[in-house]
């Protein structure tokens, strides 16, 4: 693997950063996960983006435009000659001091990581997966929107280790009023009496690329999809649950708390769904 580091690309074994680096340090920085499908990448700009959002809203200068890093992912795809994979693009707020004064940084690090990744094993897409509800809470949203996709993800670790440690794939968050916010690393959706519905991002929801899709989706299938409120119960009623995610693509999520969420099997609709988002990567 060759790994971008500021315009240069170096072998995985010597791809390094500083230990001043304030990613490293204070996890001060944004990123994204992007998919590539035969070469394609799947939904660059709209990742792109997002990341410059995120980046505007912590007052991080990336110092490339957008076109300028759109072509140096393309670049980066090109160099390692995958034909599918997983693109981890960085942006950090680059080497500065020992505190947490950001100006004292006067360069922002761009790393972009070409390789595979697979997030679930395949007969998990064949199954299912088992949810169980984490004590550890979203952030709320006055401490630090869930729109930005910044390097900190200790939270959402903690929560995945709950989830782990109590024989589940994945874990479900609430955020402080008790809804549910979305999974440790992936958006949710729930299926009863043929609508579907997802927290929305003032719940504690990140605005998901793959998210994004699955609305554009449901519009072609002419299915009732909104946006609301939801509680474990929600899901408990559920005849179908699904996540969602640039990693973790489309899944269906089988059982929450050691409760069957329908006949505790993937679910047609979300079947459909799965089936046209793959599709759809590949067109």
């Amino acid at each position: 693997m060759h790994i971008y580091i500021d315009g240069e690309y170096l072998p995985k074994e010597d791809a390094k950063i500083s230990v001043y680096d304030h990613g490293l340090l204070y996890g001060d920085g944004v990123f994204e996960g992007i998919r590539f499908y035969s070469h394609k990448i799947f939904r660059l700009e709209e990742h792109i983006r997002r990341l410059f959002v995120s980046a505007k809203a912590i007052l991080l200068d990336i110092g490339m435009t957008q076109g300028a890093l759109c072509a140096a992912v393309r670049e980066a795809v090109e160099k390692n000659g995958l034909e599918d994979g997983y693109i981890r693009l960085l942006v950090t707020r680059g080497i500065g001091s020992l505190g947490l004064n950001p100006f004292q940084c006067p360069k922002a690090s761009v790393i972009i990581i070409v390789d595979k990744i697979a997030l679930y094993p395949e007969e998990k897409y064949q199954h299912g997966l088992k949810l169980i509800t984490c004590a550890t809470r979203r952030p709320a949203p006055a401490a630090l929107s869930p729109s930005v996709k910044s390097l900190n993800y200790l939270n959402n670790v903690m929560a995945k280790v709950e989830a782990i440690h109590g024989g589940a794939e994945e874990g479900l968050m609430l955020n402080e009023q008790g809804f549910v916010a979305e999974c440790t690393g992936d958006n949710l959706f729930v299926v009863r009496d043929g609508k579907i519905r997802t927290p929305p991002s003032a719940a504690g929801a990140l605005p998901g690329i793959t998210r994004d899709v699955i609305f554009e989706i449901a519009a072609e299938f002419g299915v009732d999809l909104a946006e609301a409120d939801l509680t474990r119960y929600d899901l408990y009623a559920a005849d179908e649950c699904f996540l969602t995610g640039t990693a973790a693509e489309v899944i269906a999520a089988v059982e929450l708390d050691r409760r069957p969420i329908g006949d505790g099997k993937p679910g047609p609709l979300t079947a459909r769904f799965i089936t046209r988002f793959r599709e759809l990567v590949r067109a």
